[in-house]
């Protein structure tokens, strides 16, 4: 248990990274009771932009200069993409059965996929992402590499501003309107159109955020990253409760915390020596989810909107 420490600042870590794209989910789900499983693709897309902005740049930039205008390309390409699936293939199904946006939703996963793989050359290699260099930074017994800081101080700080936004501005408040009621709010001379569309883009941004945290810390970005990304942060909006907003940071950092504790100590129990490791690690994840839907299945902050079905 020497390590306990560092486990447990993995974990958070990482399960930061998943509550910044669970985010997403949530504030989709919250407004339009849409799961929109493409939301790993437009963390991908998010990633790409952000790569084929650095690769623009001349050589012998600094990523200190380069993070910012990075950040920027990833978060403008997310956003239209996210605001184009939302007009072009959600909009026109918003009074369908919920199976038909779910299989649209499914479809633009694959189609954002296989555009990537297209577009980009030597598509089935992982392309290179930029790394912050240096030696990583000790606290008695925790190391937090350098990659890392990007993520520590992103997520609280667009946690914060969200926060902020939702409660204090005219559009949040809108947003709330809507996610109670959205006939009621369009009554009330609100555009629901209008916060829909802001949902997805706020959505897209804080997953663009989190594809460049993510390409930070594994040096690379690939075009099925949003797969299991998108699963897991789908995974961690159902823990905290999906449709609230704080539910999908805190199910993110319980995700994170199973996830790095479960990988360290799980092939050290009696009998559980072939079940431990990175090879397991996105199974516990999940073995987590059914367990938290057994238990209880409205999340641990419980779903802050009814179901409109």
């Amino acid at each position: 248990m020497h390590d306990l420490p560092q486990q447990l600042a993995n974990g958070l870590i990482l399960g930061a990274l998943y509550g910044l794209v669970a985010i997403g989910y949530t504030m989709v789900y919250g407004i339009v009771q849409l799961i929109n499983f493409a939301h790993g693709e437009i963390v991908m897309v998010g990633g790409f932009g952000a790569l084929t902005a650095y690769l623009a740049l001349p050589g012998g930039t600094t990523l200190w200069l380069a993070l910012p205008l990075m950040l920027i390309a990833g978060i403008l390409v997310s956003t239209l993409t996210a605001v184009a699936a939302e007009r072009f293939a959600y909009r026109p199904l918003r009074n369908a059965p919920r199976l038909a946006p779910l299989i649209t939703a499914i479809g633009l996963s694959i189609f954002l996929q296989q555009l990537v793989f297209s577009f980009y050359p030597d598509a089935k290699k992982a392309r290179v992402f930029p790394k912050i260099p240096g030696d990583p930074f000790s606290l008695g017994s925790v190391t937090v590499q350098r990659s890392d800081l990007f993520l520590i101080i992103a997520a609280p700080l667009c946690m914060l501003a969200l926060g902020w936004f939702v409660t204090r501005t005219r559009s949040g408040r809108a947003m709330q309107a809507t996610s109670q009621d959205p006939d009621t709010a369009k009554l009330m001379g609100i555009d629901t159109d209008r916060i829909i569309v802001m949902a997805f883009a706020i959505g897209a941004a804080f997953a663009a955020v989190a594809a460049v945290a993510y390409g930070l810390r594994s040096g690379q970005v690939d075009f099925r990253m949003g797969f299991i990304l998108g699963l897991k942060a789908f995974t961690a909006a159902v823990l905290g409760g999906i449709g609230n907003i704080y539910g999908a940071m805190l199910g993110g950092l319980a995700l994170g915390l199973a996830e790095a504790l479960a990988t360290g100590y799980i092939q050290h129990l009696p009998g559980m020596h072939l079940f431990g490791g990175g090879a397991w690690k996105d199974v516990w994840a999940f073995v987590l989810l059914i367990l938290v839907l057994l238990v209880r299945p409205q999340g641990l902050l419980g779903e802050r909107v009814a179901d409109r079905a």
